[in-house]
């Protein structure tokens, strides 16, 4: 049972750490390992635990029996005597000297000079390539000048340093008080860092970014500025257009269609202004052809008596001719070849209050096969 008791106590602030010696952990395995002491209730590491394990050095509280154990002996490290915590010096002035602290270094001073002001995506890449090479991380002061916010006392740099009695005393009290308060203060650092942790319901899988955010590390993201709310109002107004134009397209799509046709009565100027024949200027716009003889003028209507179509005037042959079937007309719209059964219609015409012709595409006159014509009515001519 004696030996059991301390070694609960020194796995149980190990977790899933090897002893020391150690090599140098990266940051994904230090997020990981957090994950699992939050997951199993164990203490968290502190801000000086994390930097001790990035530098390779001992952490804080292990000293004596404990840093001294090989990891190829297989045997769980011992924990020290509270005496030979509190005598020797060496390994807690490295891990002091490896733990981040408030002053700020003449390279990030230069940087500041500079003017450049970061990110917090910058710093955050920052941060993992001093943990590949090995340097000491950013402190707390250094991040806000990086970041070019003013000074709180939260990151302010820390006044004077405790006395070495002090300093002993805190290292000889039991390590889950101490645990609990420096777990706090990272904690605290954290979120000065990089805003608040963004918390999630569950175990997150170990070694995913959620982890890193449930281990109380602050998640980053694209800073709350002017510029980043513009491109967020430019992305909703530009899917606000899109969804208002497919409504659009949607409510047309239930409109009627109407088609407007062109007037049944126009006018198509003076009697004196055609000559004797065929005159098809109005053929393609209202479908008719102007008429005159010696004696008389009126209008055809050009379609075929047979299905419809429009005939052409041929003016060397001196006949209409359907270009469908082969109807074959003369020159004033009589059948006389082809499948017409009859000749062509002709539309009622007189003459209006100001002299021009009045045609009225409405009002047809026909000669029915084997019926009396109709082209000799009052309306189907007008007398010249």
């Amino acid at each position: 049972m004696a030996d059991d008791s301390p070694k609960s106590v020194v796995n149980g602030l190990l977790g899933h750490l090897p002893p020391w010696p150690r090599k140098q952990l990266s940051n994904s395995l230090i997020a990981m390992e957090q994950a699992c002491r939050q997951r199993e209730g164990l203490p968290l590491l502190s801000d000086a635990d994390i930097a001790a394990l990035k530098a390779g050095q001992p952490m804080q509280w292990e000293s004596g029996d404990a840093a001294s154990t090989p990891a190829s002996t297989g045997a769980p490290p011992t924990p020290a005597p509270a005496a030979a915590v509190a005598a020797p010096a060496a390994p807690a002035v490295a891990a002091a000297t490896s733990a981040p602290s408030g002053a700020i270094s003449e390279e990030v001073a230069k940087w500041v000079a500079a003017g450049k002001k970061w990110s917090k995506s910058s710093i955050a890449a920052e941060q993992a390539h001093r943990g590949r090479k090995g340097l000491p991380a950013l402190n707390d002061a250094e991040i806000t000048a990086l970041l070019g916010e003013p000074l709180t006392p939260a990151t302010a740099p820390a006044a004077a340093a405790p006395s070495a009695p002090a300093a002993a005393t805190a290292a000889s009290a039991p390590r889950p008080a101490a645990a609990a308060a420096t777990v706090t203060a990272s904690a605290a650092a954290s979120v000065a860092r990089g805003g608040d942790a963004t918390k999630y319901v569950g175990t997150p899988a170990v070694g995913t970014s959620k982890a890193v955010a449930g281990a109380g590390v602050a998640s980053v993201g694209p800073e709350d500025n002017e510029i980043n709310r513009q491109r967020r109002r430019l992305v909703w107004s530009t899917v606000a257009a899109f969804l208002a134009a497919w409504f659009i397209a949607f409510f047309r799509f239930f409109l009627p269609r109407t088609l407007f046709e062109p007037a049944t009565s126009f006018k198509i100027g003076y009697p004196e202004e055609y000559g004797l024949g065929v005159d098809t200027k109005f053929q393609q716009k209202y479908r008719i052809w102007v008429d005159r003889t010696p004696d008389r003028l009126f209008v055809i209507y050009a379609r075929c008596t047979h299905l419809g179509c429009t005939p052409d005037w041929k003016a060397s042959e001196n006949k209409f001719k359907c270009p469908c079937h082969g109807s074959g007309y003369d020159s004033e719209g009589v059948n006389f070849e082809g499948p017409a059964p009859r000749p062509m219609d002709r539309a009622h015409v007189e003459k209006s209050p100001d002299g021009q012709i009045l045609v009225d595409v409405s009002r047809l006159y026909q000669w029915p096969k084997g019926q009396p014509s109709q082209f000799n009515d009052d309306g189907s001519y007008l007398p010249v």
